[in-house]
């Protein structure tokens, strides 16, 4: 199996284009999520983490089929 250089960079720009999104719009709520995530247990953040990458790799693999 090959790696799509370009497929890869594309995914990384469309990353960070979304990323950029919401301290874009709102700064200021993105600093309150930030500090309530600095106080939060790890267990709940490794969880949400998960849940990110498992909806992320399902998403793909919808596209990829």
């Amino acid at each position: 199996m090959s790696v799509a250089w370009p497929d890869f960079a594309a995914a990384l720009g469309l990353l960070l284009v979304i990323e950029g999104i919401l301290p874009f719009l709102n700064p200021r709520g993105i600093k309150r999520v930030l500090a309530t995530m600095a106080t939060m247990d790890d267990g709940p953040l490794r969880v949400a983490g998960a849940v990110s990458m498992v909806a992320g790799l399902l998403l793909l693999w919808l596209i990829r089929a």
